[in-house]
């Protein structure tokens, strides 16, 4: 019988109860077998490697993007020769809504958050002799995303390179925009309509690119708690699964290629079950629900990034200790893929300082600390092992009432895990203001004292710049091949078939990315929320 110990209830930020101490009878009648496996075998929970780290570490990839494209390949190059091992962009706002720098609505926001991207030439711009057969890129983007890949394979056929050679991953994840984001512009169906034609398309011409990254992290950044996040974001992919299966798809032709995208918040040991929790789903359900023979199609592989919203601009070095501890939990929960967020981005984007120190805490984790040295080091823990199966049966539960719902479609246009996030939400913020949940620096332990942290400068001069370019290339093109291709993509839209072949004619005769988009608007419409 466990030892009673006093002391008041601790929970995680999921509202799970933690026991002060954890024994064997805690997992009495527990099947290692059935719960664990061998790492690399099914159900995966212990990582989806059979050597996990000491094979190779995890790919360093840092997000980089802001103004232009020649500004965003010079930070590529600062990143890769400080030892980053992956590109990692960010694209702004007008970009990721499907409109181009030159349109009144992009007024303000060209370059903000991200890349600015309409064409070809920007494109080329932005992968300027950066090696494309030799490192991987990962694009977040979600409703342009198929616009941007085949940019993206445009630049590099134009360079020579093999289609079959460009690895990398495009977000794509239109469900969660619907849910937490809010950067979506056609209404649901069609959007995965478009979806499925990447995954077709890239079945057949990019066999090494990631068709999809279903991310919970934006869904943990609007607030949500950690097993919401690994609950509505399996149930995305399970929407993106079936949509594919529908269309004739066959599981393990597409699967293989499929990612998913975390959040690393800083309860350390919540965050490792998470990811332990949901590889173990992920491998059940594409068995059992979907009956995927290949391994392939079973492994939950993921990126993670560390928890943005969790960033004070308070004491902004302190951020290096919270980045630190998520990074830590992402690795030892057996990420592919890292990034870690600068300690000044609760003010702006990150600046060349902040960004190296974000590299070197993921370098100081994998040559230093000694935790890759075993495969997932905490399996086995009575507490770990505990957590995860609370973690799992608490996010099933979602799960169960999103398929009464009849799946994530209808339960995001119920507003179904928009209001569980909310709801969500504020119970975070009065927690904080309650200090019943300390946060260093804002609640507890604050300083006066005026902030002096450089923020980094994002040019007016070069939003202009990008603006003109883009006019300037509307004028100069052939505008007769654009407007045939343009209508190609409509009638395509309309009448059926895989749309990115269209799209592709239509980008390499010099159609801008909003000029595409606009074309799939005329057909498909623009999604307007009921709530």
């Amino acid at each position: 019988m466990k030892e009673e110990i006093q002391g008041h209830p601790r929970v995680t930020d999921s509202g799970i109860e933690i026991d002060p101490v954890y024994d064997s009878s805690d997992l009495a009648g527990w099947d290692s077998g059935a719960k664990l496996g061998r790492p690399g075998s099914y159900p995966f929970t212990r990582g989806i490697y059979p050597d996990m780290y000491r094979g190779r570490p995890w790919t360093m990839r840092q997000y980089a993007g802001f103004g232009t494209a020649e500004a965003t390949n010079e930070r590529f190059k600062f990143l890769l020769d400080a030892g980053q091992t992956g590109l990692s962009c960010a694209f702004d706002l007008p970009t990721q809504m499907g409109f181009d720098s030159d349109h009144p609505r992009a007024e303000g926001e060209v370059g903000k958050v991200g890349v600015a991207i309409s064409s070809i030439e920007d494109m080329k711009l932005l992968l300027y002799d950066l090696p494309l057969d030799r490192v991987t890129t990962s694009m977040t983007i979600n409703a342009t995303a198929s616009t941007l890949l085949l940019l993206y394979q445009l630049v590099a056929e134009e360079a020579g390179i093999d289609p079959v050679k460009l690895g990398g991953t495009i977000q794509n994840d239109i469900l969660k925009e619907y849910v937490a984001r809010g950067t979506y512009i056609y209404p649901p169906r069609p959007s995965m309509r478009i979806i499925t034609d990447v995954f077709s398309y890239c079945n057949d011409n990019l066999p090494s690119w990631n068709t999809i990254s279903i991310s919970g992290y934006h869904i943990r950044e609007a607030g949500s708690t950690a097993v919401q996040e690994i609950a509505f974001t399996i149930a995305n992919g399970i929407a993106y699964v079936q949509a594919a299966v529908d269309a004739g798809l066959d599981v393990d032709a597409f699967a293989p290629r499929l990612s998913f995208f975390w959040n690393a918040h800083n309860n350390l040991f919540e965050e490792v079950a998470k990811y332990r929790a949901a590889r173990r789903m992920w491998a059940r359900i594409m068995t059992e629900r979907f009956g995927a023979k290949d391994d392939r199609s079973k492994v939950l592989r993921f990126h993670t990034q560390t928890g943005g919203s969790t960033l004070a601009a308070q004491q902004p070095e302190v951020n290096l200790i919270r980045v630190a501890v998520q990074a830590l939990a992402a690795v030892m929960g057996g990420t592919q893929s890292l990034h870690t967020n600068g300690f000044d981005e609760a003010l702006g984007l990150p600046t060349e300082r902040a960004a190296k120190l974000a590299l070197r805490t993921q370098q100081v984790i994998a040559y230093e600390s000694g935790v890759t040295d075993s495969v997932d080091p905490l399996g086995g823990s009575y507490f770990v092992e505990s957590l995860t199966d609370e973690v799992e049966e608490l996010a099933l539960k979602y799960l169960d009432r999103i398929d009464e719902m009849g799946g994530a479609v209808s339960a995001i246009e119920a507003g179904y895990m928009q209001d569980e996030i909310d709801q969500a939400a504020y119970e975070y913020t009065k927690a904080i203001d309650s200090k019943q949940k300390i946060v260093v620096g804002v609640n507890q332990f604050v300083e006066t004292a005026p902030d002096t942290t450089d923020v980094f400068p994002v040019d007016p001069a070069q939003q202009r710049l990008q603006a003109q370019r883009v006019a300037k290339l509307k004028v100069d093109r052939a505008s007769e091949p654009v407007e045939t291709a343009l209508a190609e993509i409509r009638r395509v839209a309309r009448d059926g078939g895989n749309l990115l072949y269209p799209m592709k004619e239509a980008l390499r005769s010099r159609a801008t990315l909003g000029e595409v988009s606009d074309a799939l608007r005329s057909e498909f419409g623009v999604y307007q929320p009921s709530r």
